[in-house]
């Protein structure tokens, strides 16, 4: 039975609480329902330094001090920016939450955006977005994202580019944190040895210059998809092949879950015995749903020697076409098995389920019991990822490749293939 509780302040903002009363320590932070869907269309790469820039300094904290505080009781702080969320959290002992979230609360609500420490940031994510680039089976997500959503801010990187952060005034910064950073779209989440009167009581009393409202809404997503090629001299061609997928509220998005661990999930899963066990075409094989609140995507990502990829892409595409006549229950049951159990072995950490309770509050509005989740997994069935897997591979197919290109069929060759 869960114990999580949550109390809406006066300001809007939600405190909430998940015990675990076995622990000695606990995670909380402050969780944000926007991110870089959310920027200026000329600003690409903000909410990500916002998120860099709250770590240099308050009015009262410089940044030396900030980390100072958390680490000289033991804890660590990190944060996070996606295309819907951000994230800033610290893990302490049960004793130091007081201090944790006096860290975290003035961090969010009094960055200075002091402009020499912004300079000097402005060349640490340059140098962020020059190692991304560097690393190919890291950047080509981001060209996948931009091919299934061309033009759109959902589709475009969360670092941004080296001529928009070189350059974003700093009063773009104060201005997205302004419209965004509102108490109505936030969660403060506290997970572990904590008692939630508790954290009430500090939210209350810390959580004060927050104004109110919520965060301006971000522009909706359209999926489209296409094509991706970027030639390079490596030793591995980098791929992946993906489809439209579904909304995180969407009442499939378990099914497609299932579907997505059969098809690649894990070594026991179709992609992987096929693909690497059998023939030995990749090291690396797996398929993924990522689920946004408006929208979905369906991927399988590989790499393989590219004197390789004319032999793979055929592989993975017939394994993709067959799929859904060729299901089985045992499949079907084992796949849910590997869902619940992944769920209840990530309830074992006070950060995942600090991050699971934030990111349900700002999603679906409020807390999915384990047991609520575990019924609606187990309420897939093989009908149901049938209907599924002819949908979603229905669609407008996306491929991002980057290697060396010879082998690679055309995209109008592999829609011909998966069209059968």
């Amino acid at each position: 039975m869960s114990g999580v509780k949550v109390t809406t302040l006066a300001n809007g903002l939600r405190v909430a609480t998940d015990p675990m009363p076995h622990v000695e320590t606990v995670t909380t932070g402050v969780w944000f329902g926007v991110g870089s869907r959310h920027e200026p269309e000329e600003a690409n790469g903000v909410a990500h330094l916002v998120e860099h820039m709250l770590f240099k300094g308050t009015p009262t904290r410089d940044a030396l001090r900030i980390s100072t505080e958390i680490e000289a009781v033991g804890g660590h702080m990190n944060a996070h920016t996606g295309r819907e969320h951000t994230a800033y959290y610290a893990k302490v002992l049960k004793e130091d939450l007081g201090t944790a979230l006096n860290v975290l609360a003035d961090m969010v609500q009094h960055p200075l955006f002091d402009p020499a420490e912004l300079d000097r940031e402005r060349q640490v994510i340059i140098q962020e977005i020059g190692q991304a680039e560097d690393t190919p089976d890291d950047i080509i997500n981001d060209h996948f994202l931009a091919t299934c959503f061309p033009g759109q801010r959902l589709g475009r990187s969360t670092l941004g580019t080296a001529e928009v952060i070189s350059s974003v005034p700093r009063q773009v910064l104060v201005d997205y944190v302004g419209r965004n950073y509102r108490p109505g779209s936030m969660v403060v989440t506290a997970a572990g040895n904590v008692e939630h009167e508790r954290v009430v009581e500090l939210a209350e009393r810390l959580f004060t210059d927050l104004g109110r409202g919520e965060a301006e809404a971000g522009d909706p997503g359209c999926y489209e998809g296409g094509e991706f090629r970027e030639d390079r001299d490596l030793e591995q061609l980098h791929l992946i092949l993906g489809f439209q997928g579904v909304g995180s509220r969407s009442p499939d998005v378990h099914t497609v879950s299932v579907l997505s661990t059969i098809l690649g999930g894990g070594m026991s899963s179709r992609l992987f015995q096929e693909v690497r066990e059998k023939r030995g075409l990749v090291y690396s094989v797996e398929s993924f749903n990522w689920s946004m609140v408006d929208d979905g995507i369906f991927g399988i990502y590989a790499g393989t020697d590219p004197d390789r990829a004319g032999e793979l892409v055929p592989v993975v595409c017939d394994e993709v076409r067959k799929l859904a006549a060729t299901l089985t229950e045992e499949e079907v049951t084992r796949a849910r098995t590997q869902l619940k159990a992944s769920q209840l072995m990530g309830l074992e950490s006070t950060t995942n389920r600090a991050e699971q309770l934030g990111t349900q509050l700002l999603v679906f509005g409020r807390h999915l019991t384990p047991a609520e989740i575990s019924a609606r997994i187990d309420a897939v069935d093989l009908a149901a990822v049938r209907r599924c897997a002819e949908q979603v591979f229905a669609t407008t197919p996306t491929l991002a490749a980057i290697g060396p290109l010879d082998r690679l069929e055309t995209y109008r060759g592999i829609r011909a293939r998966l069209a059968g």
